[in-house]
């Protein structure tokens, strides 16, 4: 159980965090009768979600391993290290902390109009079509899930895993900001959408279904670029400790 509450507490400081401190920006430079150019929203954002992951891995990931997302849990799962029941219990949690987040930031900014929710179309800075936002969904959760996977997989790594993922979630946001808004994460995307409706609710399941996908092919190119790889492939390595 204690697991589940970390990944719950980790996803509510990442969507609270990632999600709150581009709506604040916004917020703060449209009162003020000022633009936000979009390159600085950018940095902006990708940092923010980067350095949330940052503080969580090294705060709750000697707990949980902190996921906190259900494409890097189905990673882990369909890479043979991760049980169904914890799965479940972990992308459970973790949409629960994203929806928490996301009632945290409506009730701090007074609205659920501009909860950092993902979108394409109209909803995209680059304004592009639902088929565009799925295959870029995909390659970005492809990309962090794998970056993921092989650096907890290399236990000389653990002291800087956190450090390596949180980059690679900056990485990731660099370049999809101005397409989607960058979800790569189920659970960041649901928590803003139930709580914004509109087309936000319409358009999330693109951004449920296509980083699931994304997490899905990594697990399966991981397994097999890693396999016999000494270092790299996790069941070796379980398998040595065993013996």
């Amino acid at each position: 159980m204690k697991k589940y509450i970390a990944e719950c507490i980790g996803t509510f400081v990442l969507v609270t965090f990632g999600c709150g401190s581009a709506v604040a920006a916004n917020t703060l430079l449209g009162n003020s009768g000022q633009g936000l150019p979009l390159a600085y929203s950018t940095l902006l954002i990708a940092f923010a979600f980067g350095l949330s992951i940052v503080a969580m891995a090294y705060s709750i990931g000697n707990i949980s391993g902190c996921h906190v997302n259900p494409a890097v849990s189905l990673g882990f799962l369909l890479s043979g290290r991760m049980s169904k029941k914890d799965f479940g219990g972990y992308v459970i949690a973790q949409c629960i902390g994203g929806i928490v987040g996301a009632a945290l930031l409506c009730a701090v900014f007074g609205s659920n109009d501009a909860l950092g929710a993902n979108g394409y179309g109209t909803q995209s800075a680059m304004g592009i079509s639902a088929g565009i936002a799925f295959l870029v969904e995909v390659v970005l959760s492809f990309v962090f899930v794998i970056a993921v996977l092989g650096v907890t997989a290399k236990p000389q790594m653990a002291s800087v895993a956190g450090l390596v993922i949180g980059l690679s979630l900056t990485l990731v946001h660099i370049f999809g900001v101005p397409f989607t808004g960058t979800s790569v994460n189920p659970a960041r995307s649901l928590g803003p959408a139930l709580l914004s409706g509109g087309i936000a609710l319409q358009q999330v399941w693109v951004f449920i279904l296509a980083p699931l996908v994304g997490g899905a092919i990594a697990a399966y190119v991981y397994k097999y670029i890693a396999k016999g790889t000494p270092g790299a492939d996790p069941m070796e390595i379980e398998e040595s400790t065993e013996k």
